[in-house]
């Protein structure tokens, strides 16, 4: 049997118990390889992602179908880089699967390459057909939207391919994959003095490849309630659109207005965007804002764009719904499914509004912020509910406000630090977002948002009033835990992996630390005047002390 060669991959371990609700997903893509690796709930079925990463490693080539050696090397850079994070973290091997879709899927030595990664890093990679990805697709947008009970067209646009399902309640009844992928169109059809005539070519090079594969013909045998799209660059063309790249508007100041839209577009809104980036495209104006702005996506945005346009067309689309979930979340719930008995792909429908209200304002860094907010409060949730000595029955619909309230807590710096957590509150309340929840349910995940900093509520508040006396007294526990966390996780460093909380006769402690931590590290002074404030908050409200200390590992180790 071959064995690993690189001297720097150490195996994963499987005996560290508490880590054996974490899951990983390895998406190999055309244009960029994705690692998602989540916390899973097996009571609730939750999920939350607390690592994620993205590499831009582009295997695809206009000269040949072989993935070349330059490309082979940083395909196992990248790889090298996220075995490191999975060991770190402790994910365990059977948790873990790698994909891999069209550009290993088409080239010609893909054996020989899927061979080189398993004798370097030990990876298994299992490379999907197209059938097989559009359906992990659809399983990923079951986690985002509520969509389960209903007729779905699932469009999903990568690098070398699009992937089209038909999905009703988990079950896939069309599954079509195209060689329409928009680094593959970019490199066919958009160059550096590009004009017009480039366009029309894609678009007839478009309309040809799903004419002759009877796409639309298929589709139309079904009913089709909504229309979701789930790739990154459809959810980049959603964010263009939503913060006004075509009307030159491009500011986070209006979105407090429109805080109450949700994930989607219309056709003419796409049809604005496509005419102002072509625009840019043939006079050769494109400039710095929109590198800017869509980043490592801008040299194939324009490609992705008419692409989507054309699928509108030719498929009679008016409005998209679009998926912050997509391949790799399917494979996690596909996994979670594996692992834990009854894991039902249509649970918890309100806290999937959660997570798109969360995607809706924060960007990835302020996303990982609340996450590691949410794993702080957890562990300090689940450590008073087993004291049992509390004054309030916690129970697990408690636990799932305050992971709400710290994946929401933060929304609100979306247009600037002061007042944020007021905003957030605002967009919370009187935004319409969190569906499935009732109207106190609302207010009190809200009320936490808002005084997860500054003063700590008393009872008699006047914000309270509507609250039963229990209720009361269960807000102030869950708000003195947010509010804990909150300063914790500005501290609390990616790699930090065990947060444990224990109880003796001198009160409450949480450790945080990495796997092979035994320093005690200072905490940073400003963290530390806060942190001390709470403290004393904690011990009023709990009537216990809590002290809390940081293990790290020694520098350079």
């Amino acid at each position: 049997m071959t064995t690993v060669t690189d001297p720097f991959i150490s195996p994963f371990s499987d005996h560290h118990h508490h880590h054996h609700h974490l899951f990983a997903a390895i998406d190999l893509g055309t244009n960029s390889f994705k690692l998602r690796i989540v916390r899973a709930n097996p009571t609730t079925g939750r999920f939350l992602t607390i690592h994620r990463l993205k590499d831009p490693v582009v295997l695809a080539s206009t000269t040949t179908t072989a993935i070349s050696t330059t490309a082979q090397t940083r395909a196992i850079d990248s790889l090298r880089k996220f075995h490191h994070i999975l060991a770190s973290l402790a994910v365990p091997p059977s948790h873990l699967r790698l994909v891999a879709t069209s550009a290993i899927r088409e080239s010609s030595n893909k054996s020989e390459f899927i061979q080189l990664i398993y004798e370097t890093l030990g990876f298994q990679i299992d490379v999907v057909s197209g059938y097989e990805e559009a359906r992990l697709t659809y399983l990923g947008v079951l986690q985002f939207h509520p969509v389960y009970n209903r007729t779905v067209l699932t469009v999903d646009i990568g690098g070398g391919s699009t992937e089209f399902v038909v999905g009703l309640k988990g079950d896939v009844k069309l599954g079509v994959s195209l060689k329409l992928g928009h680094v593959t169109l970019t490199q066919r059809f958009v160059t550096n003095n590009n004009n017009n005539n480039g366009i029309l070519a894609m678009r007839e090079h478009i309309r040809n490849v799903v004419k002759e594969s009877g796409l639309v013909e298929k589709v139309k045998e079904y009913k089709i309630d909504v229309v979701v799209g789930s790739s990154g660059s459809i959810r980049m063309i959603e964010k263009a659109i939503f913060m006004g790249y075509s009307s030159d508007l491009v500011s986070e100041i209006g979105l407090m207005e429109g805080c109450r839209r949700d994930w989607k577009f219309s056709r003419d809104e796409l049809s604005g965007l496509v005419e102002k980036l072509c625009e840019e495209e043939s006079g050769g104006r494109e400039d710095g804002g929109r590198k800017g702005f869509f980043k490592t996506r801008s040299a194939f945005i324009v490609a992705a764009v008419v692409l989507l346009e054309e699928i509108f067309g030719l498929l009679g689309v008016e409005e998209m719904e679009v998926s912050g979930y997509a391949l790799g979340e399917g494979v996690i719930a596909e996994k979670l499914a594996e692992v834990f008995d009854g894991f039902d792909l249509n649970a918890n429908a309100r806290w999937r509004s959660v997570l798109r209200v969360a995607s809706r304002f924060n960007n990835k860094k302020r996303m990982s912020s609340a996450a590691a907010c949410a794993s702080i409060s957890q562990e300090i949730f689940t450590g008073l509910r087993k004291w049992n000595k509390i004054d309030v029955l916690l129970d697990d619909k408690d636990l799932e406000y305050l992971e709400a309230a710290c994946l929401l807590h933060n929304i609100g710096l979306i247009t600037g630090k002061k007042g944020y957590h007021k905003r957030s509150y605002h967009i919370i309340l009187n935004g319409e977002h969190l569906h499935g929840y009732n109207a106190e349910e609302v207010k009190l995940i809200a009320l936490l948002v808002r005084h997860h900093r500054n003063k700590l509520l008393q009872l008699d508040h006047n914000s309270l009033r509507d609250f039963t006396d229990e209720m009361k007294r269960k807000f102030r526990v869950l708000c003195i835990i947010i509010r804990v966390s909150a300063i914790l996780k500005q501290y609390q460093s990616l790699s930090t992996q065990s947060i444990q909380l224990s109880h003796s006769d001198e009160g409450f402690k949480l450790v945080c630390r990495d796997s092979s931590a035994n320093n005690v590290e200072s905490i940073p002074t400003d963290v530390d005047v806060e942190l001390r404030k709470e403290l004393q908050h904690f011990e009023k409200v709990v009537e216990q002390k809590l002290s809390v200390v940081v293990l790290s590992s020694p520098s350079g180790s």
